[in-house]
């Protein structure tokens, strides 16, 4: 049997933590998916960042939360709500060492909970075209693709 996992409220701290690594990962996927420049995309990650969570882990309409299992923390998941009816997984993951065991799978069930106690009718996402392992997980969890944008390099 899998370990239960927990979801908990980031705390100041713990966001501040998530932030720094989260702008680093998140300029370097959309510079690994061809959308920005490596010159340009550490200030658009942090713009994006600062539009989204101006109030930090206390901006209304998102939930950010800690995945804890085995009574350590193993992940992070951020839900927004953008309207009465819709959510929106903005960010998750499993950190390094804790993949592969289910947690992935149990927070993403989790986060089906959180998001109905909201009274949210659906819960939507993005994942980059190169992430298999991601796309994998969703696929099994019922998420179906609602827009595909494919891209071919005329440089090759």
């Amino acid at each position: 049997m899998k370990d239960l996992i927990t979801l908990k409220n980031m705390d100041s701290t713990e966001y501040q933590r998530y932030l720094n690594n989260a702008i680093k990962n998140y300029a370097a996927e959309h510079v690994k998916a061809g959308n920005w420049s490596e010159e340009e995309a550490i200030d658009k990650a942090t713009n994006e960042y600062n539009k989204l969570l101006p109030e930090g882990e206390k901006t209304p309409n998102h939930k950010l939360f800690t995945i804890h299992a085995e009574d350590k923390e193993v992940g992070m998941i951020w839900l927004g709500v953008r309207s009465e009816e819709k959510g929106f997984i903005y960010d998750f993951n499993i950190w390094e060492g804790n993949q592969g065991r289910g947690y992935g799978k149990q927070a993403m069930k989790e986060i089906e909970v959180v998001g109905k106690s909201l009274g949210l009718k659906s819960i939507r996402l993005h994942v980059f075209g190169h992430n298999e392992v991601a796309w994998n997980l969703y696929k099994k969890l019922g998420y179906i693709e609602t827009d595909i944008v494919m891209e071919k390099n005329l440089e090759v």
